[in-house]
């Protein structure tokens, strides 16, 4: 009797074990992202296990399909800035991650794979281990995302706080201003050039320097013909023009490798917000060492850079949905007002921020001034106009509110006397 009933229940565990089908979910997570070939492609080396047979060909078939998943999870999970970049995201993926790693769902992201293994190791008779590179759509991979409602719509973000328009300016060597830099040096131009492709290709807005400088030149030559004064206040927008501005530097390396000369470039990429100076993302890019044109090496390696720049970028924005839109306040006391009024005139303003955002942070409360960062709800201030008309329209307390500058998220005000 006590026989029957343990076969009884090895028979139920088996038939339970065999029912339950098997997970999609891949068994390797190591990944590695090698390179940003593209504004879209992405090269990846992933760790594949195969196992359960003491056959070579089923064993290499499982292996490679599992390294297939292990590239995908690396993009969706590992690194600095993964696409599933918050908790809820990754909650939503976990309510399709059995589809997604279906096999056949997954070549559509694998625009190309190696017919040869990096490596390949014989962990026991029924268990290998290789390495393999993978090019993955990250666009598509991305696209298939926002459909399946795990990340939301670029059009969605826009709509909301705006998609950021950027700026692309050296760093300054020697003094020398960027934009001169861009015409007399060759490696920065063709940098600028590299990083404005990506960003147009991600269907960010750029804003060219040499022709926002041009336009602030004829801006002014109308004013001068037509005998007006210059507005400085929009002189000083155009010169802003961005939200968003990215600087870098490049350094070429070359050595020789018998009577050729290989190089390898090396960049670094910061994102600025231009009103805030808030630092957004700054990563360092490589390229392989190579043979060939300066343009090359700079190009690879700028790839590298700037993709996980904009990631850094792409998750700030998105974080802000949450927050509400940054703007930064300064509001300058003229110092003919004593300082006991003025003080008074600090602790009115600070209230007054209360009522106006969801969260705030004071940088500087001084004597004469009163600096703060201030996140707004995107329905009911989605420009600095709207802010400042806010504002405008309930301070009441001692002087006159005088506007200097309104633009992108920058407010500069001043209070003088009646």
């Amino acid at each position: 009797m006590r026989h029957a009933c343990i076969l009884t229940l090895t028979l139920i565990i088996g038939l339970s074990a065999a029912s339950k089908p098997k997970s999609n979910l891949p068994v390797s997570r190591e990944a590695t992202i090698l390179e940003t070939s593209s504004p879209s492609e992405i090269l990846v080396r992933a760790v594949g296990y195969g196992t359960g047979s003491k056959k070579a060909a089923e064993l290499d078939e499982a292996a490679n399909l599992d390294a297939r998943k292990a590239a995908l999870w690396g993009l969706l999970y590992g690194g600095s800035d993964p696409l599933l970049s918050s908790d809820a995201e990754r909650a939503a993926f976990d309510k399709i991650a059995e589809q997604f790693f279906k096999p056949a769902n997954l070549r559509q992201f694998v625009s190309w794979e190696a017919d040869y293994y990096d490596s390949r190791l014989r962990v026991s008779d029924q268990k290998i281990k290789i390495e393999k590179s993978f090019k993955i759509n990250r666009n598509l991979l991305q696209d298939y995302l926002v459909k399946q409602g795990v990340l939301p719509a670029i059009q969605s973000i826009a709509e909301i706080v705006g998609m950021p328009t950027i700026m692309v300016l050296p760093e300054k060597i020697d003094n020398r201003p960027p934009l001169e830099l861009l015409r007399t040096e060759p490696n920065l131009k063709k940098g600028a050039e590299v990083i404005e492709s990506f960003l147009t290709a991600r269907q960010f807005t750029v804003i060219v320097p040499e022709q926002q400088q041009a336009l602030q030149d004829l801006q002014s030559a109308n004013f001068s013909l037509s005998g007006e004064s210059e507005d400085y206040s929009y002189l000083l927008a155009l010169a802003i023009g961005s939200d968003i501005y990215i600087n870098y530097n490049i350094k070429i390396e070359s050595r020789k490798v018998g009577s050729a000369t290989v190089k390898k470039g090396i960049v670094g990429c910061r994102a600025y917000e231009t009103t805030t100076a808030r630092l957004l993302g700054t990563e360092t890019g490589f390229s392989q060492e190579r043979p060939g044109a300066d343009a090359v090496v700079i190009e690879e390696a700028m790839n590298d850079a700037i993709s996980k720049v904009l990631d850094r970028v792409n998750n700030y924005w998105k974080t802000d949905l949450v927050r509400g839109i940054q703007y930064k306040l300064v509001v300058n006391i003229n110092q003919s007002i004593d300082s006991q009024t003025a003080e008074g005139i600090v602790d009115y303003w600070a209230d007054l921020v209360k009522k106006v955002a969801q969260n705030y942070k004071e940088n500087a409360v001084a004597d004469y001034t009163y600096d703060v960062l201030l996140w707004c709800d995107p329905a009911s201030y989605r420009s600095s106009s709207e802010l400042y008309r806010y504002l405008r329209q309930n301070y009441k307390g001692y002087g006159t509110l005088q506007k200097v500058s309104v633009n992108r998220k920058l407010i500069l005000l001043n209070i003088i006397e009646h």
